[in-house]
């Protein structure tokens, strides 16, 4: 069985896949996997995921 990496394509299980998962309904679904933590860093940047996002830390 082959299951495709989100950004490259690739056979994410002849890798170390990473799995993303979304919550819907109460409930955690899975939506994108990737074959590695390189792919899943290029997708984020190539997609600008990060611009605008801000985590806030209370000291």
């Amino acid at each position: 069985m082959v299951t495709d990496c989100t950004y490259c394509g690739s056979d994410i299980y002849e890798h170390e896949p990473v799995f993303i998962a979304e919550f819907e309904s109460g409930a955690r679904v899975q939506d994108k996997q990737f074959c590695n933590y390189a792919c899943l860093a290029a997708y984020i940047e190539e997609e600008g995921l990060t611009e605008g996002s801000l985590c806030k830390i209370d000291l």
